[in-house]
């Protein structure tokens, strides 16, 4: 009997060497650092030049970035859908010029219309480069070794902001924000174009088979209370997390730091999540999916309140943002296993996408959300504290019981050795 793991005989599905195209897992973790690091992590380093150059209201920018997050998230799922039927070629080799074009048409904007426009299009090349379309290709052709797939290359994906939140304040220091960002899609153009377009060219695998007794078809999944439990949690856990990340410059300038120092302590931070990701096998092999849900997610909230209560020396908040890294770099992987760990693979593309959905759209509002609420609650150290709590609520609604067949269960336990 095939079981959920189990692609159909013949099909090239990663499980030996040969079906593996080797060239796709340095690629993509080349990439992954590059797209991050000048597409998402470059935004908060330049936002206060972006508004202190153009007079633009820092919750306008803000708000256009999230826009680019928001169209992330609904664009993720019909890229989900065209990642199981082609593959991760075309879509992430598209995406990557994509992101290309949408910066430089933030560099030149002349006003705000046309600075959401580029970050619109920006939404379109997360969707198309981020984690989700580089999991998606992993999942598929490394299974069912795919957790030590996934573990490198989010462990090269957590540098992104340790190498581009510091890159990117020192081109800051000696060119305009859009002389930055010009630079910025030059090396994006020089890198991930060409590394998605000749790395990823292997023949897609078919999708495994899965028996009779547990075909659970991904739109009945979709609709099930576990699901729609588990996507609450990661959506508030999502808000939380991106909220922070966003905030903890504004955070530490306000209390008095240089820009460099809080772009270095969110860089830090990057460094964390590299470190933390080398444990995830290892709690993934002596927890449940529900624990290691519910633990991560309270760490995230505790390590949210510690910056809020951290207020010096610096060396003590470079502590905190190595611990949040960490906390952040597993929640991370968490999310990537978290269709495989309780439906199997054979509809991984879509039901990821539907399950990122929200959270992403959680992840876009929470920077514009922080920034607003950061009047009424008279600072960003209240808001972390609000942060803190939205955390430990995510740890709380984490569903503790799935519907699963004792297939699946043995096809977990054995990708999960």
């Amino acid at each position: 009997m095939t079981d959920l793991g189990t692609p159909a005989r013949g099909a090239a599905t990663g499980t030996g060497d040969r079906s593996r195209p080797r060239a796709a897992l340095p690629a993509l973790c080349v990439t992954q650092i590059v797209s991050w690091g000048i597409v998402y992590y470059a935004f908060p380093v330049l936002n206060p030049q972006i508004t202190a150059a153009t007079g633009w209201p820092a919750g306008t920018t803000t708000a256009a970035f999230s826009l680019g997050l928001v169209v992330s998230a609904l664009a993720g799922i019909r890229v989900g859908r065209m990642l199981d039927r082609r593959g991760p070629r075309s879509v992430m080799t598209v995406g990557s010029a994509a992101g290309v074009v949408s910066l430089l048409i933030v560099a030149a904007a002349p006003n705000v219309p046309v600075f959401i426009v580029g970050w619109a299009l920006a939404g379109l090349a997360m969707a198309a480069t981020f984690y989700q379309p580089a999991f998606a290709a992993l999942t598929r052709w490394w299974a069912p070794d795919h957790i030590r797939a996934l573990t490198i290359v989010t462990l090269a994906g957590g540098l992104a902001s340790t190498v581009f939140a510091p890159l990117t304040a020192a081109l800051a220091d000696h060119l305009s924000w859009r002389h930055t960002y010009l630079v910025l899609a030059g090396i994006l153009a020089a890198v991930t174009i060409p590394a998605h377009a000749l790395a990823l060219r292997a023949p897609w695998p078919d999708a495994p088979t899965r028996p009779a007794h547990a075909a659970t078809g991904a739109d009945t999944v979709g609709r099930g209370r576990p699901f729609l439990l588990l996507a609450a949690a990661f959506t508030l856990s999502s808000f939380a997390m991106y909220a922070v990340v966003v905030a903890l410059v504004p955070l530490l300038l306000e209390r008095g730091y240089t820009t460099s120092q809080a772009a270095w302590a969110l860089g830090i931070g990057g460094a964390g999540q590299t470190l933390g990701r080398t444990l995830y096998a290892t709690l993934a092999r002596r927890t449940t999916a529900t624990a290691r849900t519910r633990i991560l997610m309270a760490l995230g909230g505790l390590t949210t309140a510690a910056f809020a209560a951290v207020t010096g020396p610096y060396v003590l908040i470079a502590a905190v943002s190595v611990a949040a890294g960490m906390v952040r770099g597993n929640l991370t992987l968490l999310q990537a296993t978290a269709i495989t760990d309780r439906w199997g693979v054979a509809h991984y593309g879509r039901l990821s996408g539907l399950l990122a959905a929200p959270a992403t759209t959680a992840a876009a509002l929470a920077p514009f959300a922080g920034a607003a609420l950061t009047v009424p609650l008279g600072g960003y150290a209240p808001l972390f504290f609000l942060l803190a709590a939205v955390s430990a609520t995510a740890a709380l609604i984490a569903p503790a019981h799935f519907p699963e067949t004792d297939v699946c269960r043995t096809s977990r336990s054995r990708w999960t050795r």
